[in-house]
């Protein structure tokens, strides 16, 4: 039965191996595509195995030729079960041996133990051996046999297996093959990893000691930090219930499946956690700050010429003015000037502005590029290579297209030059009411001058009464306040000809910016967003990882 101990733990890894899950679907292109496949191969390991039974304990004899592997193997079993032989490897396929076979079906199934190589302990020979219920004891062919250079059965098994036990014997305890490939791998797997030193017989008590102390410190030096090391003789029997009593131990807790997965999820673990800040820097927001959304902006709009738009625009609507509200009279004189539109070569700031907001954005992307790896570099202090270029490629990911959207945004509320506002031509009437009356005025004043002063002759019929001189005064006065009234009606337009100006210079300025906002939000906000979402699951999921 589990206990709740390990019912705990198992619930305990699942969550980490869901965290994991997790970090598989967000690493492509950020985690080395290597490590993702490992890791999606122990995803797949661990789900198998915690689906099989619980109740068994995996356990590998693995070892190099000539070990005593086998033997050892047949002098736990109690049976001679595993051929062993003395100048070669005998053991070319995995034999099992299982103390309770209830259950272990599946599980033997998926280590693909081939059914003529699996045992059964009787009931009849497991007396006294009660201790050993639910193990699975696997002898492995040997890993550095000719055999294992195309068959890797061995290595498959020490990687699934709850508990190695690696036979190593005098001579060649400190083989490379076992140590580089195997031992250095399972640093980290004290709990799960047992070692035995074989045919001890063969060892003066001296000796022995100094091999076991030898082997210690090698195994310390190669991240091994607490080994277990058991000694051992399969011929003579010595330390063979020692031994047993360790997988005894073992059997009984039921956690070597969990442990071995634990140790295998922890190693991995340190690999992943590469990706994040080594100095376990916060993950930033998922959500972009209005500060920096204001820069961005800010920096796209003076890309494309916001600004320089607006003062353009303003200048030309008050130049354009002066054929409207201006005196009528300083616009006839100035006929005789050169046209101070042509000076001002009004015509081809038109084209430059139509420009600025048609097409030649597009002539400015080093500008536009600017903006965006601004925004990117002030996200991403502190983070992982991988990460920071992720956020700079996604911030980046649409910049092609971005000067030619920032222009056809801009486009649609670009200012129309040849635009008149309705009270302009009002002023326009008013101004040349005024001409009138000033001609009708000069007119009277000519003709009381002329009937009235210096005695013409008799006006014509129905001019009478313009013809007196009495009238002149305020004929002249008239004459006068038209005059004042043509000219302060010039100066008071033109002042609103001016604050209308600024008005629309605002107003076409925060429209331009809106557009521009809902631009930079959509091809570089947005992406740079999820992104930064995707780093936060990323390092979430990482610490679930981590327990």
């Amino acid at each position: 039965m589990t206990s709740v101990g390990t019912t705990q733990t198992r619930q305990g890894l699942g969550s980490r191996l869901a965290a994991l899950a997790r970090l598989v679907e967000l690493g492509p292109g950020r985690v080395d595509p290597k490590l993702l496949a490992e890791t999606g191969q122990l995803l797949l390991r661990a789900g198998d195995r915690l689906k099989l039974s619980s109740d068994h304990t995996v356990v590998a004899l693995a070892g190099g030729t000539g070990s005593g592997k086998s033997t050892l193997f047949n002098s736990v079993s109690g049976l001679e079960l595993s051929p062993t032989g003395v100048r070669r490897p005998t053991t070319a396929r995995t034999h099992a041996c299982v103390w309770g076979l209830d259950g272990a079906g599946p599980l033997l199934d998926w280590l693909q133990i081939q059914w003529r190589h699996r045992f059964a302990r009787a009931s009849a020979l497991d007396k006294g051996e009660g201790l050993l219920h639910g193990l699975i004891l696997l002898d492995l062919p040997d890993h550095d046999s000719i055999r294992a250079l195309t068959d890797t059965e061995a290595d498959r098994l020490i990687q699934v297996a709850d508990l190695v036990v690696w036979v190593l014997d005098p001579q060649k305890y400190a083989d490379a093959s076992t140590h580089r490939r195997y031992v250095t791998e399972l640093a980290g797997h004290e709990a799960v990893t047992i070692f035995v030193l074989n045919q001890v017989d063969r060892l003066e008590p001296d000796e022995l000691a100094e091999c076991v102390s030898d082997l210690e410190s090698l195994l310390r030096r190669e991240g091994v930090e607490d080994p277990i090391i058991v000694t051992t003789s399969a011929i003579t029997g010595e330390g063979v219930d020692g031994l047993k009593a360790v997988l005894a131990q073992t059997v009984a807790r039921r956690r070597a499946a969990v442990q071995r997965l634990e140790a295998d999820l922890d190693r991995i673990t340190l690999r992943l956690a590469k990706a994040m800040p080594a100095d376990g820097t916060p993950a930033p927001s998922a959500s972009i700050d209005d500060a920096r959304r204001i820069g961005l902006t800010d920096a796209l709009c003076d890309a494309v010429g916001v600004p320089a738009i607006g003062e353009a625009m303003e200048n030309v609507y008050g130049v354009r003015s002066m054929e409207w509200v201006g005196w009528p009279y300083t616009r006839w004189i100035a006929k005789l000037r050169p046209d101070p539109l042509n000076s001002l070569r009004l015509g081809d700031l038109r084209d430059e502005i139509r420009g600025l907001t048609g097409g030649s954005v597009s002539a400015q992307p080093a500008e536009v590029d600017n903006a965006v790896q601004a925004l990117a570099d002030g996200l991403t202090s502190g983070m992982h290579e991988a990460w920071r270029n992720g956020v700079r490629d996604a911030a980046r990911s649409r910049s092609a297209q971005l000067p030619e959207v920032l222009s056809e945004e801009l486009s649609e509320v670009a200012p129309r030059l040849d635009r008149v506002p309705f009270w302009w031509r009002l002023l326009l009437i008013w101004q040349y009411l005024l001409v009138l009356l000033f001609l009708a005025g000069l007119a009277w004043f000519g003709t009381a001058l002329a009937y009235g002063v210096f005695g013409a002759g008799a006006p014509p019929a129905g001019l009478t009464v313009f013809g007196e001189a009495a009238s002149l005064p305020w004929v002249g006065l008239m004459i006068l306040s038209v005059l004042g009234l043509g000219l302060l009606t010039a100066v008071a337009s033109r002042n609103f000809v001016s604050l209308g100006a600024g008005n629309a210079r605002e107003q076409l300025e925060r429209e331009m910016r809106r557009r521009v906002g809902g631009v930079a939000t959509n091809m570089v906000i947005e992406p740079v967003e999820r992104e930064l979402t995707r780093y936060n699951e990323f390092y979430s999921a990482m610490r679930g990882v981590q327990g």
